[in-house]
């Protein structure tokens, strides 16, 4: 589980909370509730999508971006990168690429060590078709981010159209000696619709979009390590070497201290 994500998640719905709770006075909170205002807002943004998107895509790609926020790992390119000098360094040593795939851990690398090992390929065709998935995973995971940014979109709008339809029932009810008493509570519905809108837009479906354009670039950084790794091991290059070229990858903060898998700080 992704606690980093997880944790800002319910940090963003406790501060979303109390500050309901302070805008009430320690009030009823049922003042922010009204179900014509949900149902214009919800409604309206999966019409919307449906719209944009079929349905059938459209809840999938919510359903798949959940799981892999919530799921989802950081990357360790350090352990990756650990991985694959022990990798070379055992396949330099004479032990098999079936050996060696069956001790990986990564499903990107496994795969990649599968296709040298299998002899359908030339090791240019593996590193070939490696690069094209790698390249083709970027696009789809970016193609899903995008599609909830334009998703993220909707729901202000329909809470400016909620507010706006709001409005029109109040000024034309503006009659009457108590008229102005009816003012203020009205004006309090009218503008709930567009807190759900603003809510549902920057705390869902935004904040999940860009959560996934990050995951996409460390993965697509990630196998782009892994693949110069699959070059290096059929090269069986020195294990430094492998560590210094792959450490290129990383900022110098992140990169990995060699000295310490090589000597036998492993």
């Amino acid at each position: 589980m992704n606690l980093a994500a997880v944790s800002a998640m319910l940090l963003a719905l406790g501060v979303f909370t109390y500050g309901l709770i302070l805008s009430a006075g320690g009030g009823d909170l049922k003042m922010f509730y009204d179900f014509p205002s949900v149902f214009i807002v919800l409604g309206g943004v999966i019409a919307a999508a449906a719209m944009s998107f079929q349905y059938k895509r459209m809840f999938t790609m919510i359903k798949f971006a959940l799981l892999r926020v919530v799921k989802g790992k950081d990357t360790n390119f350090s352990a990756i990168i650990k991985e694959i000098i022990l990798s070379v360094e055992s396949y330099r040593k004479g032990e098999s690429l079936k050996t060696i795939t069956d001790k990986t851990s990564d499903f990107f690398l496994k795969e990649g060590l599968q296709m040298l090992d299998g002899g359908v390929m030339t090791p240019e065709q593996v590193f070939a078709l490696m690069e094209e998935r790698n390249s083709n995973l970027f696009y789809l995971y970016s193609e899903d981010a995008g599609k909830l940014k334009v998703v993220g979109k909707y729901p202000p709008a329909f809470g400016m159209m909620g507010t706006t339809m709001g409005m029109i029932v109040l000024l034309g009810n503006l009659s009457g000696a108590d008229a102005i008493k009816r003012v203020g509570p009205a004006m309090a519905v009218c503008l709930i619709t567009t807190l759900y809108g603003t809510v549902m837009s920057n705390l869902g479906f935004l904040p999940l979009a860009d959560n996934l354009v990050e995951q996409s670039k460390e993965v697509f950084l990630k196998n782009k390590i892994i693949i110069e790794g699959l070059k290096l091991l059929h090269a069986k290059e020195n294990p430094i070497v492998v560590a210094e070229i792959l450490n290129s990858f990383l900022l110098p903060g992140d990169r990995l201290d060699w000295k310490a898998v090589i000597q036998g700080g492993k």
